[in-house]
């Protein structure tokens, strides 16, 4: 006997609404009726004002910054519609918070993107929907599914479409070089790989460039850009090594904190492309910022967890 699907319902955290509102939109759906307010000292407080009871929940809230505010109020909704008797809750959690603390470089180190992992499946979770980890390997943090979206196709449309010429696609970590060459095989174009250290917390300076870039308009691949630190150091070396001063830089979350602006809004930079995975920076922070919208993958996704179709094959 075919199973008898249950209702889908989704709703929103403050985290990014905008993106929430997109997919529900391009789902013909409204977004569900989900109250969240904040005490006087800062406690977070939520209320769904319908019924959950037996639905397939989603709730969208990525954890960019504050990153502990939405990471908790994430943990809140979740249990919220778990004690709701929600059929099944699935966090969808575009952009990942502390993705970037996976392993540990020192001794006495915490590994906290598995803490997260088990405070979201402690919380009620059955599911997490994401995009771009920062390393793929968090997925086996989960004991539940993971479904591990990407932006990859996206991006290489964009740079396909805008038809540059003698371009070189650049990894500014070797650590990203996997994912760097399934953008340079859409583009078939060839590949340079920056290497880094972090002489200290928050420092990075790239070592040596490898890769023929001379004469070449560069496309530097990211999955996020915080400070521009390592994307500063990158150009420099681009530069040292005779690329042409049209630098394009692409990363899928778009964090950029403020030491970014200044950063990025060098002349050599002709174009930064992110995505919407989380709030873009206020207008006029920096000129050449592009931003592409994950919304309608994230809808097809949600459609296809509901319906019990393939996610992997979106990506083919």
């Amino acid at each position: 006997m075919a199973r008898i699907k249950n209702g889908l319902k989704l709703f929103a955290g403050t985290a990014n609404r905008p993106l929430a509102e997109k997919i529900a939109q391009h789902l013909g759906m409204e977004l569900g009726d989900l109250a969240i307010s904040r005490f006087s000292d800062g406690e977070c407080y939520v209320k769904f004002k319908e019924s959950v009871r037996g639905v397939d929940a989603f709730v969208v809230q990525p954890t960019c910054p504050p990153v502990d505010t939405n990471l908790v109020e994430l943990l809140i909704i979740v249990d919220a519609l778990r004690r709701a008797s929600a059929a099944s809750v699935t966090a969808v959690v575009p952009y990942y918070g502390y993705a970037r603390q996976e392993k540990k470089d020192a001794p006495r180190e915490p590994i906290t993107a598995k803490l997260i992992a088990d405070i979201l499946t402690a919380a009620g979770a059955n599911r997490i929907m994401t995009m771009d980890l920062h390393a793929s390997a968090i997925q086996g943090f989960f004991n539940i599914p993971v479904d591990h979206l990407t932006a990859i196709p996206s991006m290489s449309s964009y740079f396909k479409e805008k038809k540059l010429e003698n371009i070189v696609v650049v990894s500014t970590d070797e650590g990203r070089v996997k994912t760097v060459r399934q953008v340079s095989s859409r583009l078939k174009s060839p590949i340079a790989v920056g290497y880094k250290f972090h002489p200290e917390h928050q420092k990075t300076e790239m070592t040596h460039l490898a890769g023929d870039v001379k004469g070449k308009t560069p496309v530097i691949i990211e999955d996020i850009i915080t400070t521009g630190g390592s994307i500063n150091e990158c150009v420099d070396a681009l530069l040292a090594h005779g690329c042409k001063p049209e630098i394009y830089i692409a990363a899928t979350h778009g964090i950029l904190t403020e030491p970014s602006y200044a950063r990025l809004n060098r002349p050599e930079i002709r174009e930064v492309v992110v995505t919407d995975t989380v709030p873009c920076p206020p207008e006029g922070c920096l000129e050449r910022l592009k931003v592409l919208s994950v919304a309608p993958l994230f809808a097809e996704a949600i459609r296809r967890v509901h319906e019990d179709e393939s996610i992997t094959s979106l990506f083919r």
